[in-house]
């Protein structure tokens, strides 16, 4: 861990004017990383750059921990700003991170959990991309398309992933004839990977949370596969954590369902940490992806469509406000599962197959 302030002064090359005018969440982090100091760790995971321009503007990739120490914890994971135009996903996770940080102060049902469990977060993956108001990273490569992982099936033309050119969207990146698989991770995936080795692939209880937004007239809650429309190994967890959820807050208002019955991909990220963690550990992972349904707020106001972040963000100050807060209820809920993990990840056979059996029911069955 480094002190928060010489990683700050050292690691940050663009100039302080142009974070205060186009990278508001970069303050916000700062501010964030300075109340986590005495909380948690603040971790220097790499810098994202032009491979380009490797002399040019770069920023700190930033993780933060808090609560238990012990490796085999369970943990609750939360990340944002994959995509440079989604910035509303860095900024939900800033402030679910803020109320937190808050919370680990003056609350003591907040302070017994973190005894139990350990909250990590990367709450920009993406920070030069956020900052040049474009999804991909510097490289020109779209971070959920850069893993080596091939889709089984076929997948959309383009939306799938390719390797045609940085100049399109959707571009997977480059190969690399000396990575054993063919396929380099960028900078900042091999932060992301790095950091969810080192904080839970020994923890047998794990959840992580990515936000994201841009797709559909509602907020949805994707759990994996996305390489493929088969069912994932932890489906029958996934319909037990989700029945406690339904139980809990019977007036939700997310579509929980697997990613690929909305479209399959190449090189998703989260589906090649799953993979990694499953060759290691038998213990039970649900990587998570929250994608907010950006076509209501362009409903209500259709103007927007015409700025570079308006199919994505909510762009009337009070709309934001509102999706700032709305995922609280989901935050709480998350922290208290993995803290109580028995009715969902610790499942008998005879719970397994009932649960399994539910689960191809409700979302594989024609």
């Amino acid at each position: 861990m480094e002190k928060v302030q010489s990683l700050l002064n050292s690691r940050v090359h663009v100039s302080r004017k142009l974070l205060e005018q186009r990278l508001p969440e970069w303050i916000k982090l700062e501010q964030l990383l300075m109340s986590f100091e005495g909380l948690g760790q603040v971790h220097h995971l790499g810098e994202t750059k032009a491979r380009t321009n490797p002399i040019g503007e770069s920023l700190p990739i930033v993780g933060l921990s808090i609560g238990s120490e012990d490796p085999r914890a369970p943990v609750l994971g939360l990340f944002g700003g994959v995509h440079g135009l989604e910035r509303i996903g860095a900024q939900v996770c800033l402030s679910l991170l803020t109320t937190l940080a808050e919370l680990a102060l003056w609350d003591s049902v907040m302070q017994q959990a973190l005894q139990k469990i350990r909250i990590v977060a990367i709450p920009l993956i993406n920070p030069l991309g956020m900052l040049h108001l474009q999804r991909a990273n510097p490289n020109g490569v779209d971070l959920m398309r850069n893993a080596p992982i091939e889709a089984i099936g076929k997948v959309h033309w383009l939306l799938g992933g390719h390797r045609i050119s940085p100049r399109l969207p959707w571009y997977r990146g480059g190969l690399d004839s000396s990575a054993p698989d063919g396929s380099s991770l960028e900078p900042e995936n091999k932060a992301v990977l790095e950091f969810c080795r080192s904080h839970f692939f020994q923890s047998q209880t794990v959840m992580t949370l990515d936000f994201h937004s841009g797709f559909g007239l509602q907020d949805q809650i994707w759990f994996p596969y996305a390489k493929t429309t088969e069912a994932f190994p932890h489906l029958a967890e996934m319909h037990a954590l989700t029945s406690i959820f339904e139980r809990t807050h019977p007036h939700h208002f997310y579509k929980i369902e697997p990613q690929a019955k909305n479209y399959t991909t190449n090189g998703d990220l989260w589906d090649y940490i799953y993979d990694l963690y499953r060759e290691q550990n038998a213990g039970v992972y649900l990587p998570l992806a929250v994608e907010m349904g950006s076509w209501m707020w362009v409903r209500k106001n259709p103007w927007q469509m015409f700025s570079a972040l308006g199919p994505f963000n909510p762009i009337k100050p009070h709309r934001q406000k509102r999706i700032l807060r709305r995922h609280n209820s989901l935050m709480d809920f998350l922290i208290r599962a993995v803290a109580s993990p028995d009715r969902w990840s610790r499942l008998s056979l005879e719970q397994r197959n009932k649960n399994l059996s539910l689960a191809t029911e409700l979302w594989y069955s024609p």
